[in-house]
């Protein structure tokens, strides 16, 4: 992973980026109150495999603790994530 940034909110697009070797790696949300859904996280096919995807999300629960918010995993990827990682379990919320 030569060219790797870090992970970032990016609010007026309502996702969490990470940008490498010239990919972009992101999860889309929608913002709740102090909730975030979210919704669907996408990978372009070069940058597959390589951990990215898991590398956004460790990224996007760190953003997420730190600001007291919580999260509501509707994306198939974040929900086997964090069934892999029960110790991020304090980042989740139901949807009422």
């Amino acid at each position: 992973m030569a060219d790797e940034s870090p992970v970032r909110d990016n609010p007026e697009r309502q996702r969490y980026e990470l940008e490498a070797d010239g990919g972009l790696v992101f999860a889309e949300y929608r913002r709740e109150g102090d909730r975030l859904l979210i919704l669907h996280t996408e990978t372009p096919p070069a940058l597959q495999g390589r951990g990215l995807a898991s590398k956004l999300v460790r990224g996007m629960i760190a953003d997420v603790r730190a600001r007291g918010l919580k999260i509501v995993p509707l994306c198939s990827f974040i929900v086997d994530y964090l069934a892999r990682h029960p110790e991020d379990g304090d980042v989740v919320a139901t949807r009422d």
